[in-house]
């Protein structure tokens, strides 16, 4: 388990190198026009952290906080979290290796090569490209810096929390897309049971769902729109716990919900999220997750490290 006091440390700590993400507050009905009953909602956008995703917090919170060796840093990543690795290396002056399946999206995949880290695509799934990262780990001295499953991840993506926290009066529920579990577990050690933490998987990667039915991490399967994202195959061992006490529920969507929730978010408000980023936003126009009369619902909208193109798709 990580602390708030740690969580609050580790934000006093990044903070000179993140963004301080706005929120807005969104009708629902604007999105959805033939939905009924669609409540205005909290959205926080993660997306326009640095390096395009939440993930730049958990990438400063390692390189800050941790002896980086000479040899660097290595990381395996579906996209998001290598593009935040090889910002944050880049910023700090030191050697990244990022590992990515063949499933990362051209977009993430050009951003990390922009940014000057070596990139090895290798593998077809995340699960491929962390055992390669795992081998560079031990042949080469570097530093790992793990997308979900670390502690110095963990508490760089609770300052997720800590931001909404401040930034949204007397919340009763936050909605978390949900992969290996880093975000969620940042946020929800952060609420620590203040506020109801529910997370929202694509249909076809769920990690925590089949962790909560097996009692413990437990393969899933890693496909569909949002698999660059949101499919590490299980969740994290560290995650697991905190999920296990904090997160009260867990709601699954499917490709075509996440992609016209990703549409609606660009057509009627002119927010750009990426598949992954979409899925909480599909839970409410779905009825996967239902807010009670008056729940004061807030969402995070986690990346958008994707072709622009997607957006008029």
């Amino acid at each position: 388990m990580i602390s708030r006091d740690d969580i609050r440390a580790t934000y006093d700590t990044i903070r000179p190198y993140i963004r301080r993400t706005p929120v807005v507050r969104v009708d629902l009905g604007e999105l959805d026009p033939a939905g009924t009953d669609l409540p205005t909602v909290t959205l926080k956008l993660e997306q326009l952290q640095c390096a395009g995703s939440f993930k730049a917090r958990g990438a400063f919170a390692n390189l800050l906080l941790r002896e980086v060796p000479p040899a660097g840093v290595v990381a395996a990543s579906g996209g998001n979290h290598g593009v935040a690795v090889a910002y944050a290396a880049h910023r700090h002056g030191v050697p990244a290796r990022i590992f990515v399946p063949t499933v990362s999206a051209a977009a993430k995949v050009e951003r990390i090569r922009r940014l000057g880290a070596k990139l090895v695509v290798t593998g077809d799934r995340y699960a491929d490209a962390l055992a390669a990262a795992q081998a560079w780990e031990q042949s080469s001295g570097a530093m790992s810096v793990h997308a979900f499953d670390q502690p110095h991840t963990l508490l760089g993506q609770g300052t997720v929390g800590l931001e909404l926290s401040g930034q949204a009066d007397q919340l009763d529920t936050v909605l978390v897309p949900v992969g290996g579990g880093g975000l969620i577990g940042g946020i929800a050690s952060w609420f620590a049971g203040s506020v109801r933490v529910i997370g929202v998987e694509p249909d076809g990667a769920p990690t925590l769902t089949r962790a909560r039915a097996a009692g413990g991490p437990a393969d899933a399967p890693a496909e569909g729109v949002a698999a660059d994202a949101l499919a590490p195959r299980r969740v994290g061992e560290l995650v697991f716990p905190i999920t296990q006490a904090y997160v009260e529920d867990v709601v699954l969507v499917g490709d075509a919900a996440i992609l016209a929730a990703q549409r609606a978010l660009w057509q009627a408000a002119r927010i750009a999220a990426e598949p992954a980023a979409s899925v909480g936003i599909a839970a409410l126009l779905t009825g996967a997750y239902k807010p009670a009369p008056g729940e004061r619902v807030a969402v995070v909208i986690s990346g958008a490290n994707m072709d622009p193109a997607q957006l008029g798709a």
